[in-house]
């Protein structure tokens, strides 16, 4: 499942880096880069994946094409905004947008995109430029596809694998950055956004935030819900009821931050209750760091024990 791939490549994160600009605003992800998810299930024995960058968009189309003749779905890394499927609310200058190209009808290419309910389709000029979105994060053509998969897999050693590599990503980083680490950081940060960028710029930033954890296929509350869906498979997969419990924690940590979204949607839009307000929102990311914390050492503690 889309949710299993998700945790054995060991994609759930946070970082908040401020060094990195998307549309003049501080990067805040909340997954790994689809490239490392991608290596984690290659290194997977009897998976082979091919991964390709091109200089020109004729030869990047050409390649997308042969591959679609043998009936291979390939994934994309494009640029959102020049995506024309999507809303003009929605299109920014994002260039780690993935999505799976599946079939070509004429001159138009049908695409699975993680950020709407059903298959979509792209004129061809269209996703060259979207391919080759230039800024930030460029993708630079890339295109990546299976080309082998084992009938069968023993999914326990990889699920301990891609569950170690969370937890000291989001545990132990030494970058104030990443993690819990950075959860408190952009609590504090967000705190003093009113002083230091005025109250329209706070709320530009804040809408950014939001953006990036709910509007970009993360399946809602920034890809938690998705990685405690990992978490109830992986338990039922493993007979063990602690992951159960781990996914049932986290769902609720997502909960915490789609509370947390909701807010910062009502301030960004002059809707807000008497209760919202950014020393709020600070509280409220707090407890989505509190309580991932405590989750995250509760499965660090669980993977220690495993062979």
């Amino acid at each position: 499942s889309e949710a299993m791939a998700f945790g054995l490549g060991g994609g759930l994160f946070f970082g908040y880096l401020p060094f990195i600009r998307i549309n003049g605003l501080p990067l805040v992800t909340y997954r790994a880069a689809a490239g490392h998810i991608l290596r984690q299930i290659a290194s997977i024995p009897g998976v082979c994946m091919v991964e390709k960058k091109f200089r020109n968009r004729e030869a990047a189309m050409a390649e997308l094409d042969q591959a679609l003749a043998a009936s291979i779905p390939v994934g994309l890394q494009t640029g959102v905004f020049w995506l024309p499927y999507f809303p003009k609310a929605l299109r920014f200058h994002f260039n780690a947008h993935n999505l799976v190209v599946y079939g070509k009808e004429g001159n138009d290419y049908l695409i699975s995109d993680p950020v709407f309910p059903s298959p979509v389709r792209c004129p061809a000029e269209d996703l060259a430029r979207a391919r080759f979105a230039a800024g930030a994060l460029a993708p630079k053509g890339k295109m990546y596809y299976l080309t082998q998969a084992p009938a069968e897999l023993e999914l326990a050693p990889h699920i301990v694998r891609g569950i170690r590599f969370v937890c000291k990503m989001m545990l132990a980083s030494p970058f104030p950055l990443i993690g819990v680490k950075g959860i408190r950081f952009l609590a504090k940060r967000l705190g003093k956004w009113p002083q230091r960028l005025g109250q329209e710029g706070a709320d530009l930033h804040l809408g950014h935030v939001v953006r990036m954890q709910e509007e970009i296929g993360t399946g809602g509350g920034g890809f938690r819900f998705m990685y405690a869906a990992f978490l109830q498979e992986s338990a039922a997969a493993m007979q063990e009821p602690r992951l159960q419990e781990c996914a049932a924690a986290l769902t609720a940590a997502g909960d915490t931050w789609r509370e947390f979204a909701a807010m910062a949607a009502r301030i960004c839009k002059k809707r807000g209750r008497p209760e919202d307000n950014y020393p709020a929102m600070v509280e409220c990311l707090n407890r989505c760091g509190a309580m991932e914390e405590k989750v995250f050492t509760e499965l660090s503690q669980w993977a220690k024990q495993q062979p």
